[in-house]
Formats: structure tokens, C-alpha cells, sequence
């Protein structure tokens, strides 16, 4: 079967999309269930990383103006982070947005994620914002 990168489809893989979102992003600093989904949801474009049909991975794409698009919510299962899935997750994102159009990619990094992305050849603008007053964010971009 080997790895597949799509948009959830059914019901069930729908509901484990956000249960990874959930449990990766949101309740490690204590957020309650929910506030893993916002309004961008329903005009993003969700990609989900499944080896074997098994979920590993998420993100989702957003136009982010004229000839840009901004990466978010990327998760990959904690046990399986350092194995290439968030690589391959973001390299769909990324080809995604360049056959849209976008010219650049965007995205706000947790502050322990920073290394992550420069290792795939973003580049750190500055310090965007606090996630809930505790966490740290960078802008990053990179030229597609």
C-alpha cells in the first residue's frame, strides 16, 4: 500500500484528521477539544499523510494573497517525528501551492519547530505572535 497524501474523505478519516490536530496541537497546552478547528477550515485546502492507511501527518494550505499561500496546522504523530513525514507533508503543501500559482510560502513556526524549517530551506522573517500568551511563533517564508 505504502504512503498516500490526499484530503481526508470519509466521516472517519475526517474525525481523525482533527483528533491529530486536537492531540498534537491544542491539548498539549491544555485547550479543550474544539479549539483545533477555526473558520479557515472550510476554504483551506487539508492534506493527510496516511502509510498503509493509517494517519500520519496533517496540514492544511491557505491562499495567503496574490501570489502567496501559508501553511498551517502541520502535525505529524509524536512517536513518528524525525522520520521524514513532516518533510513529505509539507513538500505536497508546497507543490500544491506552486501549481496554484503562489510564488512564496508562509508560515508561522512554533519556536521548537524553527529548526525543522530552515532545514527545508525556509528562512525566519521575525517573531510573529504568542499562540494563547505562552507559546512563540516565527514568520518564515520561502521562495517556491
Amino acid at each position: 500500500m505504502g504512503i498516500s497524501i490526499r484530503r481526508p474523505e470519509t466521516d472517519g478519516e475526517w474525525e481523525t484528521y482533527y483528533d491529530m490536530r486536537y492531540r498534537i496541537l491544542r491539548e498539549p497546552l491544555g485547550k479543550e477539544r474544539g479549539s483545533e478547528r477555526n473558520e479557515g477550515d472550510a476554504a483551506g485546502l487539508h492534506f493527510a499523510l496516511y502509510e498503509n492507511d493509517i494517519l500520519k501527518a496533517i496540514a492544511r494550505l491557505d491562499n495567503a494573497g496574490e501570489s502567496s499561500a501559508q501553511v498551517r496546522f502541520v502535525a505529524v504523530e509524536t512517536e513518528l517525528q524525525g522520520q521524514g513525514y513532516g518533510r513529505q507533508i509539507m513538500e505536497a503543501t508546497e507543490v500544491a501551492a506552486k501549481n496554484d500559482g503562489s510564488h512564496t510560502m508562509i508560515l508561522h513556526a512554533r519556536d521548537y519547530a524553527v529548526a525543522f524549517y530552515l532545514r527545508l530551506g525556509y528562512h525566519t522573517v521575525e517573531p510573529s505572535y504568542k499562540l494563547f500568551d505562552v507559546l512563540q511563533h516565527y514568520l518564515m517564508e520561502k521562495d517556491l
